[in-house]
């Protein structure tokens, strides 16, 4: 395979290539080995189980923290949309903006290359691997993709980004499935290209389009909907695809495929702020309110998605209103309040509400939200501040992340046992023979 067979110091050192599903639930592949055959030979000649995500499970959060093997408190980033220190300002995270090392970091750092494709939350592609064309959030393949001759490669193959996801808002899908099934295929070829023809230690590779079409279908999957055949098709030509670059790995080399998430049936959004202003947690200064900034000094808590809660704390935000010393008192309110919040068919609609002490930890905690709220399946929690009328409602989506029943798939000598998304990355390590330092990591390798 090219440039492959090299040896470094008089021994083979081994590789591994990571291919990313974002979103598949375990059970998705695990119930159907007769659809999905190169899934389930994977898992019968390697290993395969489902996996916990992270606190919270939201893509911008758990790609960092699957590509560190650390949680947020040290990575950074708690979401799409995270809040400045000291301020209301809020941003979206961006690769600059993870501060933990990442795992093709080390990999370089200990004279070893890797070809990092289409990872979320990377833009800008860093210059200090040989070869990075950056993910989820990047504004276009033109700023996105390091070195230039990548550029022009991925041009010529019709690569994208990302899915075009507005057009899954339509009710006909058709074009969205189109769509999906035409970036799943470029993503493919640049994959395939790249795995063959370039020189790599770690391949670290995400096909994003399955969280676009879980998100958009998943209700017709699970529940055998109008669309159910062309999911579980778009799922055929994805394992189909796993088994054509599993073929085409050398011996040396060993497969790893995980998700960051899994995913549910959505039956209701709950608009957290909305419920927040109803409970009289959250007031507003006018009546024109459409950002976080616009929170009035009498509010106690708000709210950013997926299912954060910050109390609004003196010397903490800018008119925060909770002194120091009742923090606790509140907090525990607000946290009771989430646990005894019903949905409209009277199911409970948080599983559970962790505080933060208990999920993160690290140089960035201090931005961390004070309660993150894991929602039961079917409720979607979100947030946004200029109001939505009711509590309760249904967008366009029929899918949503959950905490539990992401996967991981390893094609090699592993025992995968209570693992969580942490443990990714030292075992990826372990198998590549890099060195590190065990208490960097908050998981475990699994080798």
């Amino acid at each position: 395979m090219g440039l492959f067979d090299r040896i470094r110091g008089g021994e083979d050192l081994p590789r591994v290539a990571f291919i990313g599903i974002d979103g598949v639930p375990h059970t998705l592949l695990a119930e159907h080995p007769e659809e999905f055959p190169n899934f389930a030979a994977i898992a019968e000649e390697g290993t395969a189980s489902a996996i916990e995500s992270i606190v919270p499970p939201e893509s911008s959060a758990c790609w960092p923290s699957l590509t560190t093997g650390q949680n947020p408190g040290e990575t950074g980033v708690y979401g799409f949309q995270d809040r400045e220190n000291g301020s209301y300002d809020t941003y979206v995270p961006m690769g600059r903006d993870v501060q933990a090392t990442r795992l093709w970091d080390r990999v370089t750092e200990d004279s070893r290359k890797a070809t990092v494709m289409n990872v979320p939350v990377t833009f800008p592609p860093q210059r200090t691997v040989q070869r990075m064309v950056s993910g989820f959030l990047s504004p276009g393949l033109d700023k996105a993709a390091y070195p230039d001759e990548l550029r022009e490669t991925l041009s010529g193959l019709d690569y994208r980004i990302d899915v075009n996801a507005k057009l899954g808002h339509d009710e006909d899908k058709r074009e969205f499935i189109e769509d999906a099934h035409t970036t799943l295929d470029a993503r493919y070829e640049a994959f395939s290209h790249y795995i063959d023809e370039d020189d790599w230690d770690l391949f670290f590779g995400v096909f994003m389009t399955t969280d676009r079409v879980n998100h958009f279908l998943f209700e017709d999957y699970e529940r055998d909907g109008e669309y159910h055949e062309e999911f579980m098709d778009f799922y055929r030509k994805l394992d189909g695809y796993i088994g054509d670059l599993r073929e085409s790995l050398a011996d040396d080399v060993t497969l790893v495929i995980a998700s960051d998430h899994g995913f549910t049936t959505l039956d209701y959004e709950v608009h957290c702020n909305q419920w927040l202003e109803e409970e009289g947690w959250l007031s507003f200064e006018d009546e024109d309110h459409s950002e976080l900034g616009d929170i009035s000094s009498e509010a106690r808590a708000y709210s950013l998605i997926p299912g954060r809660f910050y109390i609004n704390l003196e010397d903490r935000e800018p008119r925060g209103s909770v002194p120091e010393e009742e923090y606790e008192a509140v907090r525990d309110e607000l946290k009771a309040d989430l646990e005894a919040l019903e949905g409209p068919d009277g199911r409970k609609v948080c599983e559970r509400v962790v505080e933060k002490e208990d999920a993160f930890r690290g140089d960035h905690a201090d931005i961390a939200p004070d309660l993150v709220a894991i929602p039961a399946h079917g409720f979607d929690l979100k947030s946004g501040f200029k109001g939505h009328g009711e509590v309760f409602g249904k967008g366009p989506r029929n899918g949503m992340h959950s905490f539990d029943n992401a996967t991981l798939h390893i094609d090699g000598g592993a025992t995968i046992s209570d693992a969580n998304l942490f443990d990714i990355a030292p075992t990826i390590l372990d198998l590549m023979e890099v060195e590190y330092d065990r208490g960097e990591f908050d998981g475990a390798s699994l080798v």
